[in-house]
């Protein structure tokens, strides 16, 4: 398909390959797929708390900056003029945002397989994945996740790297709510990393620890499907929906130290690709005999991981049809990923834009 033949081109022309530290000893040529890369660079980015308060003789410095205002800092230190009036960033200012992103996910790899993509991607998720539609409280507009306690949830751990990371990028563009950055990031490393193009609009406001969140709003990798359609339909979600979300899984890799789960659910756990729910349709899945927690392992190679809500993906029959349809066809599953992922940061965020003014930001060379 399309979209397929696009993310593996994307991901074969990067400049310099990254290392991944998963290398499977055997597999199919059915399971053959383009190793991501990205461009090396000695460049490395610093990170910090947020929140984090420097003192020193910058003190006074820091207080001018301050009451300049972060748009008035931003010009300031980028050696431009301030403009007169109120600053309203434009998409060109948010392409640089974006652009910021791309190079540090191109130039930083020292993370799990070579990039810090897939942990952006769950940040944005976690972000957004707390609303519910009945209160209207939770979702990406507050960035609460910031605070204790929910920057603490059990499902949130190992976010700290994706928060750290993009400190840099917040000191840069102080404009920029957090709220927008973490969507913002989480978007842009989905098209890096050779996933659908996804429209944005910025418009979320930060909140206070007031505004957190309580524990239970995420799924639980343990539970079966009647529990991941209560966590779904509490946000609005639809059968369809849920399972386009599902597809996530195709990124990034589970850790012990932070779920409790281990292993990659492909390959190629830094392209975006429909090879997860190919492999979930064509693979033979075995509980795996371990002392962590009920986890799958793959037949043939016995080197991937599937969670129990991953499998129910094909137990549950509604579920599974779009399974099916995904792993068919991944021009299919990149549109209706890309309509849920927008509704998942979109959700109980009083926007004054309308949709159709979403950006749609250029990808990195």
């Amino acid at each position: 398909m399309a979209s397929a033949a696009r993310s593996a081109t994307r991901a074969f022309l990067r400049s310099t390959a990254a290392t991944s530290s998963f290398r499977p000893a055997a597999r199919s040529a059915r399971f053959a797929l383009p190793a991501q890369g990205f461009r090396a660079s000695g460049r490395r980015g610093y990170a910090s708390e947020a929140g984090e308060k420097k003192g020193g003789s910058g003190g006074i410095f820091a207080l001018a900056i301050a009451v300049a205002g972060g748009a008035g800092a931003y010009f300031y230190l980028n050696g431009e003029s301030t403009p007169k009036g109120p600053f309203v960033p434009t998409k060109e200012d948010y392409q640089k945002v974006y652009d910021e992103i791309a190079y540090k996910l191109a130039n930083e790899t020292d993370y799990d397989d070579g990039s810090y993509g897939p942990v952006l991607v769950r940040l944005a998720w976690h972000a957004s994945g707390t609303y519910d539609k009945e209160t209207g409280t939770g979702g990406s507009n507050g960035a609460t996740m910031r605070f204790a306690p929910e920057s603490d949830h059990g499902a949130n751990a190992g976010l700290k790297h994706a928060r750290d990371f993009l400190e840099p990028v917040k000191a840069k563009f102080p404009w920029i709510t957090y709220s927008d950055l973490w969507t913002l990031a989480g978007s842009a490393a989905i098209q890096e990393l050779g996933g659908p193009v996804i429209p944005w609009r910025p418009g979320r406001e930060d909140k206070d620890v007031a505004a957190c969140t309580p524990d239970g709003r995420l799924p639980d990798a343990s539970k079966d499907q009647r529990h991941i359609r209560t966590i779904f339909y509490r946000m609005g979600f639809d059968d369809r929906e849920i399972v386009a979300l599902s597809g996530a899984h195709a990124l990034g890799r589970a850790h012990t130290d932070r779920s409790g789960y281990e292993g990659p659910w492909d390959f190629s756990p830094t392209v975006f690709t429909n090879e997860f729910f190919k492999l979930l349709v064509d693979e033979k899945w075995n509980q795996r005999k371990w002392n962590g927690p009920t986890q799958f392992t793959d037949k043939t190679t016995s080197t991937l991981m599937m969670l129990p809500t991953d499998i129910a993906l094909i137990k549950d029959k509604e579920f599974k049809k779009h399974v099916e349809r995904y792993a068919k066809d991944s021009d299919v599953f990149f549109k209706e990923f890309a309509d849920a992922w927008v509704k998942l940061l979109e959700n109980g965020v009083p926007f004054k834009s309308k949709p159709e003014d979403r950006f749609v930001f250029k990808t990195s060379e």
